[in-house]
């Protein structure tokens, strides 16, 4: 699921959606904080990853690079990117442009990857909820006007019923607080020229605030908002004219999160598969479908997953990837602005796979999986083929064996083992040592394997541009970056064996988690790892126990596929 991460803080009912406010230095001019997930622990006291001192570690021992390719499933990615495009992978099989598939893979001029949400009518943006897609789909079935009907069918598809009854339950609540949102944030966006007018020409502080005397509830709104942002120490003392810049910004992101979520994505009318797409969605065994549009509607997240594994710095930009040296990226674009489908997840890990990628990364995820079965079914294919898949472990501040987050390397939360050997789960760690793990992040000692910095991340999106972000969307690259400088220095490892050499090092922390238990309230406690990832140590470790020079490298040739007849796509790249 593509998430807008926004650090909401409620005052009075109203929600502040100011990202970097405890930053007292321009975090875009801050050059420590846009590179502090790369640091040494033993150093710096930050739990970066160690990025510099793995790479001068590797090469101590003679070992030389073979760069890895990392298919990035997600929204999207600007290949053209400055701060990327040195670091795209392409097909070397592909002729671009020419309108034919080149190579038999049954995708045409797939030079950077595939985008399996779009098709010959252009692509799709939002989307709706899975939610929303299965209450849409059971509604009838469970709940129709004949009771006799309903049970019949609830005793004859018990599985089916559960995960209705599930997404009733959660899409009833989250398209009520949809709707609220977009209420009250255009309630806000409109109230802003009256918010700048009570300041009177006065800079904004706490005291200008305090003493402002409203005589009508929406102006006692107004003076709650201002209230809140008169804290923020980014507008405090600004000029009216720069607060209700700062406004009218923070309430375009916030109608940017609600607005979809109210009109489309909780909205069981809306489905913009059919006429976009144009597959039959609820065949699984199609493959051949989408078009070449890389980046997409909207490739923000996309962008800034791949600029964490592979971007290099590039002019007065000092941002990088931890796997700058090594990793390729080969776009996968398989999430909306929305939910992700699992037929489309289980097609995309396939053809990367097919096509060379040796790492997956899938910052993505939902509370209900239909098509389990065959994204599970996927997994082992992967698995098989010897490769990686790194999965954000959500950004629901849950324990995710109590309310579980698809796609899932456990078929049953109560397993001792997941069913693949493949798969590392990441949660989100921060700079901040007292306040170690996200406030966002989920957690669980058994099904998250490790953490990795995912709080203020500073990397590349689209038209060219940075920006920080927040969530295990980040966290999870990171560890994809790290995985993809083991594996070009030692390209004998084993997937398991990088997933060992991951957790094995990783710098521990007994701090307060911050988690609503008192039990496993410890930040050791919440995952395999107990700690977040050292690839320096996670290197020296690899190479001790697992490298052998001279081993063979099993490659995955490209899966050839029989030519056939296929529907016609764009052949040029859609750019912003």
């Amino acid at each position: 699921m593509k998430k807008i991460l926004i650090a909401a803080t409620f005052l009075s009912g109203v929600a502040s959606f100011a990202q970097s406010a405890d930053v007292a230095l321009d975090p875009m001019k801050d050059k420590d904080l846009m590179t502090w997930y790369h640091k040494d622990f033993s150093s710096s006291n930050t739990y970066g990853v160690n990025t510099q001192n793995a790479y001068k570690y590797l090469e101590s021992k003679g070992l030389k690079a073979k760069p890895v390719i990392v298919g990035v499933l997600d929204s999207g990615v600007e290949v053209d990117h400055p701060g990327l495009i040195k670091n795209m992978w392409k097909n070397p099989n592909e002729v671009p442009n020419n309108g034919k598939d080149d190579d038999g893979n049954g995708y045409i001029d797939d030079i950077h990857g595939w985008n399996f949400i779009g098709g010959k009518n252009g692509d799709i943006d939002v989307d709706n909820m899975e939610v929303t897609r299965v209450v849409k789909k059971y509604q009838s079935l469970f709940e129709g006007p004949n009771s006799a009907t309903n049970k019949a069918n609830q005793a004859k598809m018990p599985e089916e019923f559960a995960m209705y009854m599930k997404s009733k339950e959660i899409f009833t609540k989250k398209s009520i607080e949809a709707k609220q949102g977009y209420e009250t944030y255009s309630r806000i966006q409109k109230m802003i020229p009256d918010m700048i007018k009570l300041l009177n020409g006065q800079n904004l502080t706490p005291e200008v605030v305090a003493s402002l005397k409203p005589v009508t509830q929406e102006q006692a709104m107004a003076v709650a908002v201002l209230g809140q942002v008169s804290q923020d120490p980014s507008v405090k003392g600004k000029s009216p004219a720069d607060v209700q810049k700062f406004l009218e910004s923070q309430m375009k992101e916030a109608l940017d999160y609600y607005t979809p979520q109210a009109t489309q994505q909780y909205n069981l009318d809306f489905d913009p598969r059919a006429s976009v797409v144009g597959d039959n969605y609820e065949d699984y065994t199609q493959k051949y479908y989408g078009n070449n549009h890389y980046e997409g509607p909207d490739a923000q997240h996309g962008t800034h997953v791949a600029g964490i594994i592979a971007g290099y710095p590039q002019g007065t930009e000092t941002q990088y990837g931890v796997g700058y040296k090594t990793a390729k990226i080969m776009t996968v674009r398989t999430v909306p602005n929305g939910d992700e489908r699992d037929k489309d997840v289980a097609n995309s890990i396939r053809y990367a796979v097919d096509n060379g990628a040796k790492i997956l990364n899938m910052s993505f995820g939902k509370p209900v999986s239909p098509g389990k079965t065959a994204v599970w079914e996927a997994f082992k294919y992967a698995q098989d083929k010897g490769v990686l898949l790194v999965k954000a472990a959500g950004n629901e501040n849950e324990n995710i064996a109590e309310n579980v987050y698809y796609p899932t390397n456990f078929k049953d939360v109560n397993d001792a083992k997941p069913f693949i050997n493949n798969m590392i789960v990441v949660g989100a760690s921060t700079n901040d040592n007292e306040f170690l793990r996200a406030d966002f992040s989920n957690y669980n000692q058994k099904m998250v394997n490790v953490f990795a910095p995912g709080d203020k991340i500073y990397s590349t999106v689209p038209d060219g541009k940075y920006e920080y972000l927040q969530g295990t969307s980040m966290a999870s690259p990171v560890v994809a970056g790290a995985a993809s400088v083991l594996l070009a220095y030692m390209p004998n490892l084993k997937p398991e064996q990088i997933i060992e050499s991951l957790v094995k090092t990783s710098n521990k922390s007994s701090v307060n988690a911050m988690i609503n238990s008192n039990t496993n309230n410890r930040f050791d406690l919440i995952s395999e790892a107990g700690g977040v990832i050292d690839l320096r140590k996670a290197a020296e470790y690899a190479f001790t126990n697992f490298y052998k020079a001279g081993a063979p490298v099993t490659t995955a040739k490209p899966k050839a596929v029989k030519k056939m007849p296929k529907k016609t796509v764009k052949k040029t790249v859609k750019r912003k």
